[in-house]
């Protein structure tokens, strides 16, 4: 058993790598270059609005079973709010219409039968074609895999592939499509029930765990930037804050759970996912209407997903990078303009915020998922975290979560 853990990063995947590894009793210092925890996902307190915002809009579904155990250990599982069933509301900003999809919870998707359940204009059969993406699609895209046209395409798959992957889906990595559906549509609507941090991801996710960490003595450092690794052989014998120099001893192991960027200055010879795309997201500060879906997926609009919060509406728009450059104002006023029409509120602009991230996730091509690195490095006493390492999926809250898991479980068995 390592004497000493140190986890480089206090996102999600250092989060969970450090929760991990101290509900077992091990003793771990978490480094942290920022002020804060969280990473990407956070919470913070917006003077433009003067409330606490998330710089995103993230959702959780049921089957998200390392996310949820994550939630559980840290004592955050009852703050993630959704419908008791598998419904997601939709709207077509092009016609008007709107309906919502219902999936029964059960394996067999009877659901697809239903004209009442499934997305209008589409049929039973258009459903089963994309089973294809069930089988083993190597470095194909979706594109090659699967026909990205037609009502089914457009109303739903799109849209929730887009969100997914943060990628054009056409183009997107089908292998990873594949295991979206492995282990949500395929496992039955109990596995696809939308659950969101209704009080924040803060709230939800990222206090709770440092409280969690707090009550076993870990030490989290923040403002505290790694400059370089120093190697002796086989293993990491130093690293360097700059005015701070740590000795890893013989006992000790070290995480990696910093972004690619990152790590690839860190580590010679590392090759990681090099191309990125953006997520933009659009906060309002008004009450939501009364009977308004907490989420509504958008087609044939700027705007994708609209979520209600209590003292907000917050819109997600992915694979964003047409709208880095657009004024800030102009953006507002035209996401503003969707959202009225979806809410059924007044034309007249309330107090706004953009947030842009410019580098959100890793793109999800195959090209790009296949330079992602696995957790297990050359170095005996270090390995990688992150959402952009080898998980199986794509650059999501689970799988940031199941790679810290990973990393924990590793350094753990590796005997250092």
């Amino acid at each position: 058993m390592p004497h000493k853990i140190h986890v480089v990063g206090a996102g999600l995947a250092g989060l969970a790598a450090a929760v991990r590894l101290a509900d077992r009793g091990t003793a771990v210092v978490v480094h942290e270059a920022a002020g804060q925890a969280g990473g990407r996902c956070r919470s913070y307190h917006d003077p433009a609005l003067d409330m606490v915002i998330d710089n995103g809009n993230h959702l959780l579904l049921s089957a998200n079973h390392a996310a949820l155990s994550y939630l559980r250990t840290i004592g955050g599982e009852g703050r993630l709010a959704g419908p008791a069933t598998a419904e997601f509301a939709f709207m077509d900003l092009a016609s008007g219409e709107r309906w919502t999809l219902h999936i029964n919870a059960g394996r067999l998707p009877w659901w697809i039968f239903a004209p009442s359940r499934r997305v209008p204009g589409t049929t039973a059969s258009d459903y089963l074609s994309f089973a294809r993406l069930l089988l083993p699609t190597g470095d194909k895209t979706i594109g090659e895999t699967v026909t990205c046209t037609g009502p089914l395409y457009d109303r739903l798959v799109r849209p929730l592939w887009l969100a997914a992957l943060n990628t054009e889906p056409s183009t997107g990595s089908a292998s990873l499509a594949g295991a979206i559906v492995r282990e949500t549509l395929a496992v039955g609507g109990k596995a696809c029930r939308p659950l969101i941090a209704r009080d924040g991801l803060g709230h939800a996710l990222i206090e709770p765990a440092l409280r969690f960490l707090a009550e076993r003595r870990t030490d989290v450092r923040f403002g505290h930037r790694l400059r370089a690794l120093e190697f002796a052989q086989d293993k990491v014998a130093l690293l360097d804050f700059g005015e701070d120099k740590l000795a890893i001893g013989d006992g000790d192991g070290v995480i990696l759970a910093v972004p690619p960027v990152v790590a690839a200055d860190l580590l010679p010879g590392l090759t990681t996912p090099s191309q990125f795309r953006a997520i933009v997201n659009a906060h309002f500060r008004i009450e939501p209407p009364a009977g308004l879906a907490p989420i509504i997926g958008i087609v044939n609009g700027t705007t994708e997903w609209l979520f209600s919060f209590p003292d907000r509406l917050s819109v997600t728009i992915s694979a964003a990078d047409r709208l880095l450059d657009v004024p800030r104002e102009t953006l507002a006023q035209t996401i503003w303009d969707e959202v009225a029409a979806i809410a059924g509120l007044p034309k007249a602009l309330p107090p706004w915020q953009i947030v842009r991230e410019r580098r959100a996730t890793f793109a999800a091509t195959p090209a790009e998922n296949a330079k992602r690195p696995r957790a297990k490095t050359a170095w005996r006493n270090l390995v990688l975290a992150g959402d952009w390492t080898q998980t199986g999926l794509p650059a999501t809250i689970e799988g940031a979560i199941r790679s810290g898991n990973r990393a924990a479980d590793l350094v753990s068995d590796r005997g250092m």
